[in-house]
């Protein structure tokens, strides 16, 4: 390995990113805006993907190398989870080996693999619990001297309880975390996106605290004030039409856009406003059905997936966070980066880091209909001024991003931990 303690020179600066696909979540365009970022400031960047499909799979720069990694049997790739190191057979028999349908798809291991025995970076970053745990099995498949980042995106324990009470799916959620503790330890650097995912990571896995660092998302980007000012023909939005709550996420029960129906039930009761959800999933006709029984349906528009959620963040008179747990929480950045007014739940992890504590906007308690609507209608009434709100999303800007990325590669690769 090349390389000095300050900078490393060009022909070890090859680094690879791992996620499985480029669909519509934030860890996913996290990882793109970082490979993006790093190929701007000299890296040689392989983007890898298990298939280049996904919501932000025309985004990809052209100064970024797209690889498809190859795709095995499922018998070959549970093969190779035991013979990437046999003596953790005890905490991968049930969650992977044994597991009718194992806890991440395990088909692109040796693809993984291979890829690491032929190109053979200087540096892989792989994003999400499932990629994180291929990237160190193939690694050992692979018998690479690759140095390794793995980042965290979520809060474990909450997606581990989520996974534990879906049907039939008990079994292999529950032996997770020792999977995870056990080969989280073997990485070159463990990141996670907020300080609070670190400390729920290292309480539900068994890895020391001090071993975790924080690096948030790159979220802020250059083009992002275009994007919002960009023309949007919605009707809701033409002069002294009633303000708009809008909020964004994936229809499912994390985002607990429930709770912000009712909410914005009482909310309606007393004032004329509307509700905007951008983002599709598997509750849009529970939640829709919701809206009707609350007869607000008429003032409730769930508009499925859009392109350019800043035109309607920049428009809107309130920005919502409902969810029940968050990494890091990127919308939230997103419309404050925009100038919209916030309000969160407290939920873990990511909200009360970017509010401050509360200084940027208000944060409620989660699943509290009641406390949220007082929230949306304090700031309806008395709205911050949009400069702190902007001034506040730098902090999370792409450039801040990378360069506590490129700081961490350099050092990973010339051999120094924490």
């Amino acid at each position: 390995m090349t390389g000095t303690p300050d900078r490393l020179d060009a022909a070890a600066r090859h680094v690879a990113i791992y996620v499985p696909t480029l669909a519509g979540g934030g860890a996913e365009l996290s990882m793109l805006r970082l490979a993006a970022a790093l190929a701007e400031r000299g890296y040689s960047v392989d983007l890898l993907l298990n298939r280049r499909r996904g919501a932000y799979a025309e985004r990809i720069p052209a100064t970024v190398n797209v690889i498809e990694l190859a795709r095995y049997s499922k018998w070959r790739a549970r093969l190779d989870v035991l013979r990437a190191r046999p003596a953790d057979l005890d905490v991968v028999l049930r969650p992977v080996l044994t597991a009718r349908v194992p806890i991440m798809s395990l088909r692109y291991l040796g693809g993984l693999a291979d890829y690491l025995r032929i190109r053979r970076p200087t540096v892989l970053i792989s994003a999400m619990f499932y990629s994180n745990l291929l990237a160190l099995w193939a690694r050992n498949l692979a018998g690479s001297d690759t140095r390794l980042v793995v980042t965290e995106h979520n809060t474990l324990s909450l997606r581990i309880a989520e996974g534990c009470a879906r049907r039939g799916e008990a079994t292999r959620w529950r032996h997770l975390a020792p999977l995870i503790g056990r080969i989280y330890s073997r990485a070159d650097a463990v990141v996670t996106v907020s300080d609070g995912v670190g400390d729920d990571l290292a309480e539900t896995v068994g890895l020391a605290r001090g071993g975790i660092t924080t690096i948030y998302n790159p979220v802020v980007f250059p083009e992002l004030s275009s994007l919002a000012g960009a023309p949007l023909g919605h009707p809701w939005f033409v002069a002294d039409s009633p303000p708009v709550v809008v909020a964004t996420g994936r229809l499912e029960a994390q985002k607990d856009f429930a709770t912000l129906i009712a909410a914005f039930a009482q909310v309606r009761e007393c004032r004329a406003v509307r509700l905007m959800i951008l983002g599709e999933g598997s509750l849009r006709e529970a939640l829709q059905h919701q809206a009707e029984a609350l007869g607000v349906a008429a003032d409730v528009e769930l508009c499925g997936w859009v392109d350019n959620p800043y035109a309607y963040m920049s428009r809107a008179s309130v920005f919502v966070l409902s969810s029940v747990w968050e990494g890091l929480g990127n919308v939230l950045i997103e419309a404050m980066a925009c100038g919209c007014p916030v309000v969160a739940t407290d939920c873990p992890s990511g909200p009360r880091e970017i509010l401050a504590d509360g200084r940027h906007g208000p944060l409620v308690a989660m699943g509290d209909p009641a406390s949220l609507a007082r929230a949306i209608t304090t700031t309806l009434d008395a709205p911050p001024e949009p400069a702190g709100l902007r001034h506040r999303a730098q902090d999370f800007s792409i450039d801040r991003s990378a360069d506590s990325y490129s700081a961490l590669i350099d050092r990973v690769a010339a051999g120094r931990t924490l």
